[in-house]
């Protein structure tokens, strides 16, 4: 019984940590230095806090670290309601975590043009900076490339949340509508660019059900019999 509410835990523990680092990352480290449409400004403002870029950019690999071992901590936490749906939500994050790590390239590469090296140096200045800001342009894209799998993790999560009985279902149900709401935000970006009405409506109901669901697990835990009941019926 202690064992699994420690499992609940730490999976609400490293969820919200993996909250807190993204909300650094990009709000405090990072919103303020790149001015999409500014090359030169961009370029200033990177050249004069390039250690805070950096630090926004490990920041970033910091909560893709722990949003996969979130997710194996829920899979842990879920599997004895359907160990295929919380194998298949694990794999969808871990393709996410892929794509938006490796993506966090571009942000290096944008230090790295801006960086004074000597072999750039055959390069104008306005050159780098045009280059520095392609590499941010398509840092940009490649996030939301990222969100077609951190949407679709959200339809096995929430699933297996509202068939759990040890979760709240009001939970699972709002994390389902989530992943529609999401899902159609990332056809959005791509398709529909200059559109934002579908991202401001989904943030709600990401606050309720991923930030509810960390909550959740970090002050009540589980209902251990249900659990227990759940993982009998799974052996």
């Amino acid at each position: 019984m202690n064992s699994i509410q420690k499992t609940a835990r730490t999976a609400g523990f490293l969820y919200l940590m993996y909250i807190v680092t993204t909300i650094v990352a990009d709000v405090f480290l990072r919103s303020k230095l790149i001015v999409f449409g500014d090359p030169a400004a961009t370029a200033q403002n990177i050249m004069a806090a390039e250690w805070q870029f950096r630090l926004g950019i490990m920041a970033d690999l910091i909560s893709a670290v722990l949003f996969l071992l979130a997710a194996w901590a829920l899979y842990v936490l879920l599997k004895p309601v359907n160990k295929d749906l919380a194998l298949l939500f694990v794999l969808l994050n871990l393709g996410g975590v892929a794509v938006y790590s490796l993506n966090l390239l571009n942000q290096l590469a944008a230090v790295l043009l801006l960086g004074g090296a000597e072999y750039l140096k055959v390069l104008q200045g306005d050159q780098l900076q045009g280059l520095a800001m392609f590499f941010l342009n398509l840092h940009h894209n490649g996030y939301w490339i990222a969100q077609i799998f951190f949407a679709a993790w959200l339809m096995p999560l929430g699933y297996l949340v509202f068939k759990s009985g040890f979760l709240p279902r009001i939970l699972g149900i709002v994390m389902m509508i989530h992943f529609v709401g999401w899902l159609m935000t990332f056809l959005q970006f791509f398709l529909f660019p200059g559109l934002g009405v579908i991202t401001y409506l989904t943030y709600p109901l990401g606050l309720i059900s991923e930030l509810g669901l960390t909550l959740w697990l970090l002050i009540k835990g589980v209902n251990v019999e249900q659990w227990k009941r759940r993982a009998l019926e799974s052996a």
